[in-house]
């Protein structure tokens, strides 16, 4: 018969601890390659987990909070969520249950880049010329910048697939764009062309080569703005040394997000944890704390595109930020 002493809840706090605390450390060393977490929680000792925190970052986590195996994760760039939400754009069915719980704000486009030496201008240009372009992609396979691109390119009426029919070749490379497999084999001649986001990473770099940044025709922008996309030109600002306006689609956006029906009591302690522990939570690549004033209301750097969890909206108000 199991043992009827009462629960330990101090030592069930302590191995919690330890493995939390221990987790923290790993995924914020340089070294250590497995940084994506999912944290489970339950009373000890029950059958099953109660709740789930995905730090997740891909359209895979909609379909995970939809299913209920995680009640609150994160996906980038906002406008999927809204597209979920809607059921535009790569998802056929509407998911009208979901609710935004804050989104962590980062400015951000889609750049697509290719090397001056193509001659190319636009991206008509390479449907019109069928132009063997040699691309470096994100090497994460489920990262929706392949999603995005590939919605750009339906809306233009060409593929990736056509590239590579042309002779040109589209590789995917395990890096972010600033690495050496990606703007250094543009720097070597390897390849002719990133498209990515991060783009504060790598696009001053890009122009110091002498690449250009091709917008999105106005045409296709209004397609995509049709299922959800935000058009947005890439800032001269952050890009001094850009020649023109680029106009692209933004990629801006962290959202956190839950299910409608997931109990207010768990969406507010997930708020009030992350009003408590937000002078820990670094803003954005260790730039300060984490500003909750800004992250409950739609933003240029984090567009909330999809209602708040009543929950949520409640303990915001609270707060003072809504």
């Amino acid at each position: 018969m199991p043992s009827k002493r009462p629960v330990n809840r101090q030592t069930a706090l302590i191995r919690s601890r330890f493995v939390l605390e221990t987790a923290s450390e790993l995924v914020g060393d340089d070294n250590w390659p497995y940084k994506q977490a999912v944290v489970y929680l339950r009373e000890q000792g029950a059958d099953g987990w109660k709740i789930g925190l995905f730090g997740s970052d891909a359209p895979d986590g909609i379909e995970d909070v939809t299913s209920g195996r995680v009640q609150v994760a994160i996906v980038n760039p906002s406008v999927t969520l809204a597209m979920a939400y809607r059921g535009t754009g790569s998802f056929k069915q509407p998911h009208p249950w979901l609710r935004a719980i804050s989104v962590l704000p980062q400015f951000d486009q889609l750049g697509m880049a290719v090397a001056e030496s193509t001659g190319l201008t636009s991206l008509a240009d390479i449907r019109d010329r069928r132009y063997p372009l040699r691309i470096s992609m994100r090497g994460q396979a489920d990262h929706n910048v392949h999603r995005v691109c590939t919605q750009v390119f339906d809306a233009m009426d060409f593929s990736f697939e056509d590239i590579v029919s042309w002779g040109g070749e589209v590789r995917y490379d395990s890096e972010l764009p600033n690495g050496p497999n990606r703007i250094g084999a543009v720097e070597r001649g390897e390849i002719d062309a990133i498209f990515d986001e991060a783009t504060t990473m790598w696009v001053n770099r890009g122009l110091d080569l002498g690449m250009r940044f091709l917008s999105i025709d106005d045409s296709c922008l209004r397609q995509l703005e049709d299922v959800g996309f935000r058009r947005v030109a890439m800032p001269l600002d952050d890009f001094p040394k850009m020649p023109r306006d680029v106009w692209t689609v933004d990629f801006s956006g962290w959202p956190v997000f839950t299910r409608e029906e997931v109990p207010d009591s768990i969406i507010r302690a997930f708020c009030e944890a992350l009003e408590i522990r937000k002078d820990r939570i670094p803003y954005w690549y260790g730039s300060g704390p984490l500003r909750l004033d800004l992250m409950c209301k739609d933003t240029r750097e984090g567009p909330l595109m999809i209602p708040l969890h009543p929950a949520a909206e409640a303990f915001w108000h609270e707060q003072g930020y809504l």
